[in-house]
């Protein structure tokens, strides 16, 4: 629908070619899309995206050390550190010290923290359908995660 010449909403009307045509704007546009749903399906658990990625992570390779997990998720130290501290707050993680090495953290999840991995993982194939449903498909998925791949 456009806009009657000289009304609000003409005046108001961006030309946007510019940036839409831009990769990365298309790719911020798209991560800030998928965020938002994803804070939407897991509000129940009130788990975000990082907190979600660093439990998975956890539950697939425990003992494994702090910082290689803050480093597989590209997350720095310090903002880490807090992530885990919010995650062992709530129960889910604990830390030990790391075989070999005294002054590392392992990170292990705890108990109740598998048992709430496991209502996530749940969550997230719910999510991770709707957003294949949205790309078109299976195919879709992998020649997107295909290109993205590219960038990386």
């Amino acid at each position: 629908m456009s806009a009657v010449p000289g009304s609000v909403a003409d005046e108001t009307m961006l030309e946007t070619g510019s940036t839409t045509d831009i990769v990365g704007y298309r790719l911020r546009r798209a991560q800030l899309s998928v965020f938002q749903r994803f804070l939407s399906a897991f509000e129940a658990l009130d788990l975000r995206p990082a907190e979600y990625s660093a439990l998975a992570l956890i539950g697939d390779n425990p003992g494994r050390k702090q910082t290689e997990i803050a480093e597989i998720l590209g997350i720095k130290r310090a903002n880490f550190v807090a992530l885990i501290n919010g995650l062992e707050a709530r129960g889910l993680t604990e830390r030990r010290a790391a075989h070999g090495d005294r002054r590392a953290n392992a990170l292990y999840l705890t108990e109740e923290g598998a048992g709430f991995v496991e209502k996530a993982r749940a969550v997230q194939d719910d999510f991770e359908a709707d957003c294949i449903a949205r790309l078109g498909g299976t195919d879709a998925r992998d020649t997107l995660l295909d290109l993205l791949g590219r960038l990386c």
